[in-house]
């Protein structure tokens, strides 16, 4: 009978008359039988013959080991290992090879020499390079994905050369396929360019280029950026294989300049051709860009200066942007092509008419692009030519005009053209198909000022 409390002496008696005692707590003697039933059921115990004598207690038994196997040989992996790396500006096909350490002998003259392989003497910065190798090191196959996610026929597809081993040598073929189209979004904020903050959020060039053209008649990324500004983004994405071979389009972009927030959705009506459009509904395509160029600096403003060919004071009737030669100029709004040649100190020159009485001029171009001539309608952000140095000028720029009702005006000053909205239906359809995207971008900004965070690229 087990008791609660203070430890309790057993005296034990027997042949000797000095007592023995021991202390047992209830909780120590249930164990011990416990032990001992345990004991029992494998082993013989010795009898006890009288309380003096210690208990001896005799166990035995034979286990019967499984014989031992020999082991086998595990399978050689099969899965082949893959790397891969984005084409930098100023590679060549020698560093992108050594960057992926590629174990290939004659894998470069191959490349170089094959037909079938030209496709690789095209290195695009931001393009996508992938290679697996076995686990000796040897290559399986080398793709570059140089046509990711062009739409064709209305589905996104991927082009890619596929490199693989064939006997002593090397085959070459080219492929397409559909890919499979995502979104990302990332934010950031304006310390020194526009560029260096969509790298710190690690957004590719390609749509960087994309948001400057898209709000380019709203911002002036050129000069007008301060630090401090944001810019929220979402862009879609193609992968293949569960690994991403390009971007597509922005579909949703927010840029605070100054304090000021202006925001773009992509919009696809159900009749005629999509296009870009503020939060509200407003297209964004009828107004002027504010700059033909992408990047470049002002070197001349509107206005009197000093001529710096022939030194005499004058009027200068448009903006200079210094650039090198062979920068593509765009056209800064839908219009169409009233005079294309050269006009002395102009040099080439392009002379775009657009609706309201309004005209553009481009000057002092290097050479026009391929096909543009006189009465072709042209779109807000093609391209019509290349920056030279022809005409009175004394190093490559773009000399920019903008008429109205055929006199100078300063495009720097003007307030430029409004685009029309969409009303009624047409305005209900855009918001049901881009609500979900103005709540990606609601959802970027909510993240940034309630917890501080900030988003480089979010799937």
């Amino acid at each position: 009978m087990s008791r609660k409390g203070p430890l309790s002496p057993i005296s034990h008696t027997g042949a000797s008359a000095r007592p023995r005692h021991h202390y047992i707590s209830s909780g120590l003697a249930l164990i011990a039988l416990g032990l001992f039933a345990a004991a029992a059921s494998l082993a013989v115990v010795k009898p006890q013959q009288d309380f003096d004598r210690p208990e001896f207690l005799a166990a035995r038994q034979t286990l019967v080991l499984p014989e031992l196997q020999a082991a086998e040989a595990s399978p050689s992996f099969s899965s082949p290992f893959i790397d891969e790396t984005l084409i930098r500006p100023g590679d060549t096909l020698a560093s992108i090879l050594q960057r992926l350490n590629i174990n290939a002998p004659g894998l470069q003259n191959f490349l170089v020499q094959d037909r079938d392989a030209r496709s690789i003497y095209k290195l695009y910065p931001g393009r996508n390079v992938q290679v697996a190798q076995d686990d000796q090191g040897n290559l399986t196959w080398l793709r570059y994905y140089h046509t990711p996610g062009t739409l064709e026929n209305g589905k996104f597809i991927s082009k890619w050369l596929e490199i693989t081993p064939k006997g002593d040598g090397y085959s070459a073929q080219e492929h397409i396929e559909a890919t499979d189209t995502g979104t990302k979004m990332a934010e950031g904020e304006i310390s020194s360019s526009l560029f260096a903050a969509t790298d710190a959020a690690d957004i590719p060039d390609a749509i960087t280029l994309q948001m400057a053209e898209i709000l380019g008649s709203k911002v002036d990324f050129m000069r007008g950026l301060r630090k401090g500004d944001r810019f929220r983004v979402v862009y879609e994405t193609h992968t293949h294989e569960g690994r991403q071979t390009g971007t597509g389009r922005v579909v949703a972009l927010e840029f605070i300049n100054d304090g000021k927030t202006y925001d773009a959705v992509w919009y696809q009506p159900a009749q005629g051709a999509g296009g870009y459009y503020d939060f509200d509904g407003t297209s964004l395509k009828g107004a002027f860009l504010r700059s033909a160029l992408k990047f470049s600096r002002i070197t001349s403003t509107f206005g009197s200066r000093t001529h710096p060919v022939f030194g005499y004071t004058a009027q200068h009737k448009g903006v200079d942007y210094a650039a090198p030669t062979g920068t593509p100029i765009h056209a800064t709004a839908d219009g169409i092509v009233e005079y294309i040649g050269n006009q002395r100190g102009y040099g080439n020159i392009i002379v775009l008419k657009h609706q309201g009485n309004i005209s553009t001029a481009y000057a002092h171009q290097s050479r026009f692009a391929p096909g543009i001539k006189k009465g072709d309608r042209v779109e807000q952000g093609q391209l019509i030519g290349y920056v030279g140095a022809t005409g009175w000028a004394t190093g490559p720029h773009l000399h920019y005009e903008l008429r109205v009702a055929n006199q100078p005006t300063n495009p720097l000053a003007v307030d430029l053209p409004v685009a029309r909205a969409l009303e009624g239906a047409d305005r209900k359809a855009f918001a049901s198909a881009t609500n979900i995207y103005k709540q990606q971008i609601q959802l970027l900004a909510s993240l940034q000022q309630e917890e501080g965070v900030q988003v480089a690229a979010a799937d």
